[in-house]
């Protein structure tokens, strides 16, 4: 099923990211949290991919596992950066032979080995050229994008950060999922811009859970996204014990997409990664809210 079918239904969904392991020796322990996860009945599951395929070796047989023996409908991911054309003609042909309807179509992070090379020379430095690919290549496909509600970081503004989105639609992303985020005043904001702007596509708001003080810097480094001093003063306060981290930060998480429910944005992605325990406190958390759709 297409995840544009998915979101038009307005009542509260969640969906969930999990990523394949680099080594095949990890490969068992992943695939038991993705079946835990899958046991929830998700909306959907998104799994990574990696800038330049460096972790994509077994996203598609991941993917395919949820899809088939899960029944979950699956959203891949596909980077572009630095990747050969027909690298990326080769994994596009096996979603489509595989059954895979849904693919979440990145530019992705540079490699940093690669950050000083000519990018003139490659065949894709944006995500609209692999979008337009995908398009080409398999067309019954529903394609998604990324989006920054505190802008990407590359754009010098969020107009030129909303022009390059509607570039994206306009080649035929169906769906965009923003990065993560821990005010929602500040997506409610991005998401007047958007629509001001004309692009009218469905918007899934993406919530990482921080469960470990440590996260909070890498969150920040990866997406310089804002911290608001009450998120700030949990993680002074219960950064130092693990457990009670885990479950502040699980609160917290869930005291957003309550939030965001309650302010008319229905569909939520939670980047719980390959935690089942995060997933199902969150869960458990709204079971009385998605009750009717999960039970």
């Amino acid at each position: 099923m297409k995840i544009a079918n998915i979101l038009k239904d307005e009542r509260p969904s969640v969906s969930f990211e999990v990523f394949p392991p680099k080594q095949r020796s990890s490969l068992e322990s992943v695939e038991r949290a993705v079946k835990e996860i899958a046991a929830l009945k998700p909306a959907f599951m998104s799994v990574t991919y990696g800038a330049g395929g460096g972790t994509s070796e077994y996203t598609l047989e991941i993917a395919k596992t949820i899809k088939k023996s899960y029944c979950v409908e699956t959203l891949e991911h596909l980077t572009c950066v630095s990747s050969s054309k027909d690298t990326v003609l080769r994994q596009i042909e096996a979603i489509k032979e595989n059954g895979v309807e849904n693919i979440l179509a990145l530019r992705g992070d540079i490699p940093a080995e690669m950050a000083d090379c000519d990018k003139k020379s490659w065949d894709y430095n944006h995500a609209t050229e692999l979008i337009l690919q995908i398009k080409d290549v398999y067309p019954e496909c529903c394609i998604g994008a990324a989006c920054y509600p505190e802008v990407h970081p590359e754009s010098s503004n969020s107009k030129e950060d909303i022009r390059h989105l509607k570039e994206k639609v306009d080649a035929g992303c169906e769906f965009l999922t923003t990065q993560m985020f821990f005010d929602n005043s500040l997506l409610y904001s991005f998401l007047y811009r958007l629509r001001e702007a004309g692009v009218t596509v469905p918007v899934v708001a993406g919530i990482m859970p921080i469960t470990r003080a440590s996260q909070v810097e890498k969150a920040i480094r990866l997406s310089g996204c804002h911290v608001p001093q009450r998120f700030k003063s949990i993680v002074d306060r219960f950064g130092s014990d693990p457990e009670a981290m885990k479950q502040a930060g699980i609160a917290y998480a869930t005291d957003q997409i309550i939030d965001l429910f309650a302010n008319g944005v229905s569909n939520v992605h939670v980047y719980s990664m390959n935690k089942p325990d995060v997933a199902k406190g969150i869960f458990s958390n709204l079971s009385c809210i998605l009750g009717k759709i999960y039970e």
